[in-house]
């Protein structure tokens, strides 16, 4: 059931909780976008930072590896912590932190505070996505998959924009134009403060009856125990692909095919807007024919693509990277709200062990992948990664849990 979306999250009416609360969705949707454009504007300025302070790819990698092995101790511990203690107003708090991170950003003078400001960055993170996620599974009623897709694709709209604002704003006028960004995160701030109010109304909603039908109890011990060693597989295979990606695009391109640092921006936000538009289209499609399906389609489906990305033009390149983007795009909404289908006593700790594991593979990945470019070239990582969504076919092992949709 639609509703008039409210500009005020506080003002929604009370309502069953098996429907969908789309002004708390959009809000929170929003919320998402702020903080991962705030996060995104770190590595779309590397090349500001590789030059300002002759940094290595390896530091370059230290410095992703820093905010997100932060952001994934981190958010565990939050989602189980909020599990058992529900917190309304630590995300707010969350977005502070970002704050904090980028204010030390735009001040830092040297690779160590750099890696300090990142942290802080991390820790935000960390306190909001498994938070925020809950939020989108209490608002969510029986339609989960397109509740996690519409939050999941704030964040990458929010990464998406940051890559462009980078070379609008950060590019053209310094690193001190970080600053300019404070605004942003004051806005999330304020959005996340009503927006944990109304979760503090609402917590009614984290066990309607439509949930309890579907509860964890009914799934054995070894069936759990195979579902999700397969998933952090999948999740693994996905963000050590993207790491390449998001971190190493830029360079590729410059490297490969001699574009300027601003052109390389505009290429990447046409990648980040495509994962955008992929991401939601997977949770929607999965409630529809079931998440395994989705899961197989957006990781599997990827590999012709990856394994021709090293062997084309500019133009081709740009090409298969849009398809690249929308295909795997789709599979983490699936991937996350299977496992809490799966465990649905344990929301938050299920959303913050895979949002950190996806951020703790992507930060390792990315420092590991540095460390190759410096010693092999940036071409031969591309190369290699080429070969990780192959491990798609492990969701063949995926059990079949999913009971008929509503």
């Amino acid at each position: 059931m639609q509703e008039t979306i409210a500009t005020d999250p506080e003002t929604v009416p009370a309502r069953s909780a098996t429907d969908t609360v789309f002004a708390l969705l959009f809000s929170i949707s929003i919320a998402h976008m702020l903080n991962d454009t705030i996060q995104a504007l770190l590595p779309s300025i590397y090349p500001i930072l590789k030059s300002s302070y002759q940094l290595s790819f390896t530091q370059l990698g230290m410095i992703t590896f820093t905010f997100q092995l932060t952001a994934s101790l981190l958010q565990p511990v939050v989602g189980l912590i909020t599990d058992k203690r529900p917190m309304p107003f630590s995300l707010p708090i969350g977005m502070t932190f970002t704050l904090i991170g980028l204010i030390c950003l735009a001040n830092s003078t040297s690779f160590a505070t750099i890696l300090m400001s990142a942290a802080a960055i991390g820790t935000g993170s960390a306190v909001f996505h498994p938070e925020a996620s809950r939020i989108a599974y209490m608002a969510a009623g029986k339609r989960r998959g397109l509740a996690q897709s519409l939050f999941q694709v704030g964040g990458n709209a929010g990464s998406a924009i940051g890559p462009l604002l980078a070379a609008l704003i950060i590019v053209p006028h310094g690193q001190r134009s970080i600053l300019a960004f404070s605004a942003v995160a004051l806005l999330g701030v304020v959005i996340l403060t009503l927006v944990g109010r109304w979760q503090g109304r609402n917590f009614h909603r984290m066990r309607p009856k439509a949930a309890r039908s579907n509860s964890g109890a009914t799934f054995s011990k070894r069936t759990v125990t195979i579902a999700l060693a397969v998933l952090v597989a999948l999740t693994f295979s996905k963000y050590v692909y993207l790491a390449s990606l998001t971190s190493y695009y830029t360079f590729y391109l410059i490297d490969r095919f001699h574009v300027s640092v601003q052109e390389s921006q505009y290429y990447l936000f046409v990648l980040l807007a495509a994962v955008a538009v992929g991401t939601i289209v997977g949770g929607p499609v999965g409630d529809r024919i079931g998440r395994k399906r989705v899961i197989w389609a957006s990781i599997l489906g990827v590999a012709p693509f990856s394994l021709l990305l090293p062997h084309v033009g500019l133009g081709m390149t740009a090409f298969l990277t849009v398809i690249i983007g929308l295909v795997l795009a789709s599979a983490f909404s699936a991937i996350l709200v299977y496992a809490q289908e799966l465990l649905p006593g344990k929301v938050g700790m299920i959303a913050g062990l895979f949002f950190g594991l996806a951020f703790g593979i992507a930060g390792i990945g990315s420092a590991v992948l540095g460390n190759v470019a410096d010693h092999h070239g940036i071409n031969f990582v591309f190369q290699i990664c080429a070969y990780l969504p192959l491990i798609g076919i492990l969701t063949i092992f995926l059990p079949d849990i999913e009971t008929e949709k509503d």
